[in-house]
């Protein structure tokens, strides 16, 4: 058994863990504020320009674009966005556990399957595997913008239109709430102008656009926008989902100290009360022998 001052010890230490979980769940707070509040100011722009784009295919020649254009699909890239750090609950293993799965029926197909990493997690379990990564992008935490994703998408356009793979799929962290995300499997490329993100409560009528100068002049224009935006969008909800689900870990590893020192406290008056009870004894038994 554990004497008086190891259990002393050991509730020191639960303590001093305690005020770091605390810590980190106030600084992972006011960090989920802020991609919160970009993720849900992006939203409705990403929304609004799939839904312009699906009115515009309508009337417009679906194939102006190389973005647009379907060829039978041999090899397949999968862009798995995870954190560069830990200590956020099951957010990266929820991801990588549907990559895994994705990439498996990808490959009962019989397509070839290349990895895009974005995120140090994602390329830490890949290279413990010996599994061949196309692309890789780290040191992201806390730095997502615009500019990170036109990298991203731009890389991924050239390859496409190189025809070195022919489809994209993301995989991520779809922040629902601060307790609930959703992990996303998302095609990317070939560009599909005819689904919009959120499909409107009612849907408008056909209109017949006159397009000036061509409907390629705009799909050059628009698309690469489109997919640059669903790359941000996919950027700033995994960014949001990681915050949330940091600080729900935090949470729970606080109460979980909090439950840890009050049983380790319970433990050491016992064991105080022991050791006073047997050093009563002790001096009881002695004062019967001094009688004696």
């Amino acid at each position: 058994m554990a004497t008086l001052r190891d259990i002393k010890r050991r509730i020191k230490a639960v303590k001093n863990t305690s005020q770091i979980t605390k810590a980190m769940k106030m600084v992972a707070a006011a960090k989920l504020r802020k991609a919160q509040g970009r993720m849900l100011e992006l939203r409705p722009y990403s929304d609004k320009i799939y839904e312009v784009l699906g009115n515009l295919s309508k009337a417009g020649d679906s194939e102006a674009h190389p973005l647009l254009l379907k060829r039978h699909p041999k090899t397949v890239e999968v862009v798995v966005f995870t954190s560069d750090r830990g200590l956020c609950g099951a957010f990266n293993s929820n991801i990588i556990k549907a990559a895994v799965s994705f990439v498996r029926e990808l490959k009962a197909k019989e397509l070839q399957v290349s990895i895009n990493a974005v995120g140090r997690k994602a390329r830490d379990y890949y290279k413990r595997r010996d599994i061949a990564l196309r692309q890789v992008l780290t040191g992201i935490s806390g730095k997502v913008n615009y500019q990170l994703a036109r990298t991203i998408a731009g890389d991924i356009m050239e390859n496409y239109t190189a025809e070195t793979f022919d489809e994209v799929y993301l995989v991520y962290n779809e922040f629902k709430n601060v307790v609930s995300q959703q992990v996303k499997v998302v095609k990317l490329l070939p560009f599909e102008a005819g689904a919009p993100a959120a499909e409107p409560a009612a849907q408008p009528e056909t209109v017949d656009y006159i397009f000036e100068p061509s409907a390629a002049g705009l799909y050059r224009v628009i698309i690469p926008k489109a997919v640059e935006i669903k790359v941000f969008r996919a950027l700033l909800e995994s960014q949001t989902s990681e915050e949330a689900s940091r600080m729900t870990a935090m949470e729970n590893a606080s109460k979980n100290a909090e439950e840890m020192i009050q049983n380790m406290t319970l433990v050491a008056n016992k064991v105080r009360q022991a050791t006073i009870t047997r050093e009563l004894m002790d001096i009881v038994g002695g004062v019967e022998a001094l009688k004696k």
